[in-house]
């Protein structure tokens, strides 16, 4: 059976933040990449955890293609405390290979402008967690939206598929 192409949903909203290193990211600097953007924050103590180590999982099954073709983007939704120092420890916490996988934080205003673009809902409780949807959003070489998963339960092995399926079009 031939592979179903997977849709193109819409141009990916585009973002410029700061990573773990202090560096300026954006999303222009994948391009030629495949890459999955997720939104975490470090203090989250159930969900956040099982995202990430998910795309732990994933990011050693991908070999070496992971940092070549394929990039992960993790923004927090937390910008008040997810400082770059707070996200490279959280990022070493789960093993993230850092050629391959950023951790983002910015601005309050432009972490929520990104927030929304990509369809995500954030908000402070009065504890300081935040609620938020899980959205991992699959963008092509070519800066295109491409899937989407909601939630943190997904199949990594459908999620690692999806990716090199991206990565193999032409």
């Amino acid at each position: 059976t031939k592979q179903q192409r997977l849709p193109k949903i819409a141009p990916a909203p585009a973002f410029a933040l700061t990573s773990q290193d202090s560096t300026p990211v954006a999303l222009t600097d994948f391009r030629d990449k495949v890459v999955a953007v997720t939104f975490i924050y470090t203090s989250c103590m159930d969900t956040c955890p099982v995202l990430t180590a998910l795309m732990a999982y994933v990011q050693d099954k991908l070999g070496p293609d992971f940092g070549k073709r394929i990039a992960f983007v993790s923004i927090t939704v937390d910008p008040e405390r997810d400082t770059p120092e707070v996200l490279k420890r959280y990022a070493e916490t789960f093993g993230a290979d850092l050629k391959g996988w950023a951790f983002l934080t910015g601005a309050p205003d432009a972490i929520r402008g990104v927030i929304r673009r990509y369809g995500v809902f954030a908000a402070k409780n009065a504890d300081g967690q935040v609620d938020h949807t899980f959205l991992t959003s699959i963008v092509d070489r070519n800066g295109m939206l491409r899937v989407q998963y909601l939630g943190v339960r997904f199949d990594p092995d459908e999620f690692r598929r999806d990716l090199l399926s991206l990565v193999k079009e032409r």
